[in-house]
């Protein structure tokens, strides 16, 4: 009884050490990509997004740091969050009212954005592999890549007004994508 009591006491522990590492790894990824939101509410307009804001801090991003040509978490550490209370329709298709995750595949000239149904995901998994499933995958979008004349440092994600719609602008290093949406 003696030996069940202290393999149970020595699980504890473990669980509770296991636990403890893993919430200081997260404060301390956050410190270094800080979370930022973009919200849009407007006449029949709520939309908002939740990402994590990775800096360039010198390193060429695009090509190199995140592939082409390969799916990104789009933004650093969980998985960037998109809500929507209202039916969107984006690249002439329907995205549902509902939680997605955004995902993207960026390339030299154009980029695939991907809603996908899964949420509270972390990013990458263990290999650093996008943590995205496609069977869950929405809407699939493509929209050309515009390149900014000066380094966007920090990632930014905003929700604009555009025309009768909005538009989510994604700039960072020398990359800006526009996705509209009505």
């Amino acid at each position: 009884m003696k030996v069940v009591k202290w393999i149970l006491i020595s699980l504890a522990a473990l669980a509770l050490v296991l636990y403890l590492a893993f919430q200081w790894m997260i404060y301390n990824t956050k410190k270094i990509s800080p979370e930022g939101s973009a919200s849009y509410k407007f006449e029949q307009y709520d939309v908002k997004i939740d990402y994590s804001r990775p800096s360039v801090k010198g390193r060429t991003i695009f090509g190199e740091l995140v592939p082409y040509d390969e799916v990104w978490r789009t933004g650093a550490n969980e998985a960037t969050e998109f809500s929507t209370l209202t039916d969107l329709e984006i690249g002439g298709k329907t995205l549902p009212a509902g939680e997605y995750t955004l995902w993207t595949i960026p390339g030299p000239k154009e980029w695939q954005v991907i809603w996908n149904s899964q949420t509270d995901l972390w990013g990458v998994n263990w290999d650093q592999v996008a943590n995205r499933d496609p069977q869950f995958d929405v809407l699939t979008t493509t929209v050309y890549k515009e390149t900014t004349p000066n380094i966007i440092e920090t990632l930014s994600i905003n929700l604009v007004q555009a025309g009768e719609g909005l538009e989510m602008q994604l700039a960072w290093e020398n990359a800006l994508i526009r996705v509209p949406m009505k």
